[in-house]
């Protein structure tokens, strides 16, 4: 008990811990209730200051932050174009349904609520079209690219051909894809320059049914990384015919951190995309469950299943689809959606600015040189110019707004205050704790009591014949 003591004393007098020696070396009670309330007052603001931290920090907060990057060239986006007259009207001019059958295919990319009033001749249509195959029909008359509906294209100074398009599928139909590939050579160096194109919609052939909702005339386009598809849902950009647009792009960078600082969950990667983007994994999600519940795959999604015919869009795709969004079976967003945020995403803010298509003596020019009337070309022209506003780009990064190690500064900050701790320190502590056990254990072990020697009966219990000789014996 003796060594116990001393080795108390000693401890108060050595420790670094800040004025636990004035406590026990004072000779006056008055010093000693004054030092004590100031090491308990300060132990006390510590313990919550260390606290408060420790649950802000668990709190996962975040910070995001803007910077504006200045280049001498940056990588011009693709642009995907669509005629919002999808189909030939030589073609559909007898089969006015084949816009419903349309709506009901691209309703996997869009939402389409199917009316009851075209049920009836829309299933007399599939019966007696059993081999009709919608994306063959759509590829041949629907929308084309060619010299007479694109009649001017320039990038950068240099001319452009419908050949640089590459064809793909939305619910706009046939759309068409410039800068698809990313070539490194297609970059801007001078601001005010990019992608100029003139397109003939060419209305009297090219129609749409106004009774669904499509009663406008023009082009409409989409500006999007090479690597993503396009996504015409909320970003697309109309121009109507007679019109000239002239479109200022910026280009922006969102950096998201990972869970549980941000939404997003970098290990997830896409089987039929290059990178990861919510768009294509929606697509890739719907894709499995359509396959899985109806054997077949719509053409408009990924992968490598069987084509669905008519029959199965109508009666297994477009109710899987339904149940798909009804359900939330494919959800996007949070990090415990299916398709959580990604870790990188670029987008490209634009501004567009529409004027009249051509003054008077353009007009006449164009007449000239195209053998159309001034009337045909008000009514079927438009001219798109694309370009960058300036050569910068923005970086939005979130980044974590409280570190471990500015977590572990903090608590030191706060220990070294109000106590004059360190980590050496706290390890005086946990020896003083650690040494304190010891004695405890070998106190408790020089008190215990004796433990009773139980003997085992059948080993140590005397016998019948030993008990009479023990008794013959007394």
């Amino acid at each position: 008990m003796e060594n116990r003591r001393k080795y108390h004393q000693e401890f108060a007098s050595s420790t670094s811990f800040h004025g636990v020696h004035n406590i026990v070396q004072t000779q006056s009670k008055t010093r000693k209730v004054l030092w004590l309330s100031v090491v308990a007052g300060c132990l006390a603001i510590v313990v919550w200051q260390i606290y408060s931290r420790f649950i802000y920090y668990f709190s996962w907060p975040t910070t995001t932050t803007v910077v504006v990057q200045y280049v001498e060239n940056v990588k011009f986006p693709a642009v995907t174009f669509c005629n919002l007259n999808r189909f030939q009207a030589h073609a559909v001019s007898n089969l006015k349904v084949i816009f419903f059958i349309w709506n009901i295919v691209s309703g996997v990319l869009q939402k389409f609520a199917v009316e009851d009033k075209y049920s009836q001749e829309l299933n007399d249509f599939l019966l007696g079209n059993q081999n009709f195959s919608i994306k063959d029909f759509t590829r041949k008359n629907g929308f084309y690219l060619n010299s007479s509906t694109l009649l001017e294209c320039e990038f950068f100074g240099k001319p452009c051909y419908p050949q640089d398009f590459e064809h793909v599928f939305t619910e706009y139909g046939n759309c068409f894809t410039f800068n698809h590939n990313d070539l490194p050579a297609r970059r801007v160096s001078l601001s005010g320059r990019g992608l100029h194109l003139l397109f003939d919609v060419q209305q009297e052939q090219f129609t749409d049914e106004p009774a669904l909702g499509h009663t406008d005339a023009g082009i409409t386009f989409v500006i999007h990384s090479p690597k993503e598809l396009p996504r015409f849902d909320g970003l697309g950009l109309l121009t109507p015919v007679g019109m000239h647009a002239q479109v200022a792009i910026r280009q922006l960078k969102s950096i998201i951190q990972e869970y549980p600082w941000g939404e997003c969950k970098p290990d997830i990667k896409l089987q039929y995309h290059k990178i990861y983007s919510t768009n294509g994994c929606l697509r890739e999600c719907k894709a499995r469950y359509i396959q899985d519940w109806c054997g077949c795959l719509p053409f408009v999604l990924p992968g490598n299943g069987i084509e669905c015919d008519l029959l199965k869009f109508y009666n297994c795709v477009y109710p899987a689809v339904y149940d798909i969004e009804i359900k939330g079976l494919c959800t996007v967003g949070t990090h415990n959606s299916t398709c959580p945020a990604p870790c990188e995403e670029m987008d490209y803010p634009t501004t567009v600015t529409y004027s009249s298509f051509g003054g008077e003596k353009a007009i006449k020019y164009l007449s000239a040189k195209l053998k159309k009337s001034p009337e045909y070309i008000r009514q079927n022209l438009v001219r798109i110019d694309i370009k960058y506003h300036d050569l910068s780009y923005k970086i939005t990064q979130q980044q974590k707004a409280l570190t471990i190690s500015e977590l572990l500064a903090d608590v030191g900050g706060q220990l070294g205050l109000f106590c004059g701790a360190s980590m050496i320190t706290i390890i005086e502590l946990l020896e003083y704790i650690f040494t304190n056990f010891c004695w405890m254990c070998i106190f408790l072990l020089l008190k215990a009591p004796e433990m009773p020697q139980w003997n085992n009966p059948s080993q140590n219990q005397p016998t019948h014949k030993e008990k009479e000789k023990g008794i013959q014996e007394c």
